[in-house]
């Protein structure tokens, strides 16, 4: 069995995609940036630091790409993550986990004041020993930093977690720290896609998880 399970957040367990999406999507509006809904969320679950290149120009991140992130990250807070709520079994999934005497980490690539505010809202602050945001290290997913450091943190090697999380760059990074990865498809992204990246095994969202534990890789 595995020593830990490495969650996400966005996408993972809590339903906030399509909210992310929009808030990129208006700030790229705002500066000038002919940048789709759809092409603006088929980029979530990386940080900034690897989305914003991949609409903006050298020269445009250079000329405003620290005013459209922070532009993007107070039309968030102020208009999105009021709605931000959970998957369904989200605290029930997490508590079987430690149940099952596996230590619980978070590597995401939110902010680290979003991050104190997502555990809140997902209620499961009293449950996970470790987290990192994308305030913790140099890059974010798809790099395996997140991940590294939340290795270290627990003195774990890769072999010993499991990660979940929804998107292709969760599986990549994981894979990077030589992590396994359980996909799951509540944050929109297909099954090849997720597969085709790494993911070991994918689950519709946390229920279905919670539900098929004793049969997934967190119980093998």
């Amino acid at each position: 069995m595995p020593k830990a399970a490495i969650f996400d957040l966005d996408g993972t367990l809590l339903d906030s995609v399509d909210l992310h999406a929009l808030a990129w999507h208006e700030a790229m509006v705002k500066f000038g940036h002919h940048v789709s809904f759809e092409q603006a969320r088929s980029q979530i679950g990386k940080g900034g630091d690897k989305l914003v290149p991949v609409f903006l120009s050298s020269d445009e991140q250079r000329e405003h790409g620290k005013d459209l992130e922070e532009w993007r990250a107070n039309r968030f807070k102020t208009e999105y993550l009021p709605l931000v709520r959970p998957f369904s079994a989200v605290p029930d999934l997490l508590r079987r986990v430690r149940d099952a005497g596996l230590r619980i980490a978070v590597a995401s690539s939110a902010k680290k004041d979003e991050l104190e505010t997502y555990l809140d809202i997902a209620r499961i602050s009293d449950l996970v020993e470790v987290a990192t945001s994308s305030d913790d290290v140099e890059e974010s997913k798809p790099s395996p930093d997140v991940f590294e450091v939340v290795l270290k943190k627990l003195g774990f090697e890769g072999s010993d977690a499991v990660a979940i999380g929804d998107t292709p760059y969760d599986a990549i990074a994981a894979g990077k720290a030589k992590v396994a990865t359980i996909g799951l498809l509540c944050g929109g992204f297909t099954e090849s896609s997720l597969r085709h990246a790494g993911c070991i095994d994918v689950y519709p969202g946390p229920a279905s998880l919670f539900a098929g534990f004793e049969d997934s890789l967190l119980a093998r």
